[in-house]
């Protein structure tokens, strides 16, 4: 049960409303997390384009960056994100079995070395205090350019002010994500936890 009600979408100021409106045609759904954001204006007017600049496909692509986000929400324990980033790569195309398969990423092989480099650094930078080894950052650095190592590690720290976020203030999932996350994380250890009702 979230500690906080998101604001009603129709309560926003027209600017962030229409940012709302564009997110969740994106997204397929309004997102809660920004619903709460909108309760100090400036956050969200801040956070919008700050994060569509972290997220966009550039030298890493999006169905990688959403990888890591989830790696590094499922290392810090936001269920919340964990279910929202899943269903975010699943609309990107990727296969559910391999979203499903991130918590064996080491072992799986539906992960290339490349990425199997980005997710030990997600899954170590989503850790607290932060696990990451100067090993796995040289192997990181082995795989891609610097300019994408700032890309990879700018998802890892975004993910670290939206988990917190999330798992403070326990915002509520919203039905297609959950529903997704139910689905396909079922036999992973994922739970909605206090993100939703119980079943």
């Amino acid at each position: 049960m979230p500690r906080i009600d998101p604001l009603p979408l129709e309560s926003l100021p027209q600017d962030l409303a229409h940012a709302m409106r564009d997110a969740e045609a994106y997204m397929g759904f309004v997102a809660n997390d920004g619903l709460l954001l909108a309760y100090k204006p400036e956050y969200l007017r801040a956070a919008a384009p700050f994060m569509r600049a972290i997220y966009k496909d550039d030298k890493v692509g999006f169905e990688l960056k959403r990888l890591i986000g989830m790696m590094s929400s499922w290392a810090a324990g936001c269920q919340y994100c964990v279910a929202h980033t899943a269903h975010g790569a699943a609309k990107l195309g990727v296969a559910e079995e391999k979203i499903a398969a991130l918590p064996a990423f080491e072992t799986s092989p539906l992960f290339s070395d490349a990425e199997r480099a980005a997710l030990r650094v997600a899954r170590g930078g989503g850790q607290t205090p932060n696990g990451v080894t100067d090993e796995e950052f040289a192997d990181l650095k082995r795989h891609y350019s610097l300019e994408q190592v700032v890309e990879i590690v700018g998802v890892i720290a975004m993910f670290g002010f939206l988990n917190r976020w999330n798992a403070t203030m326990a915002t509520e999932l919203e039905a297609s994500p959950l529903r997704f996350a139910r689905r396909t994380l079922d036999g992973t250890g994922w739970a909605p936890g206090v993100h939703a009702s119980p079943r």
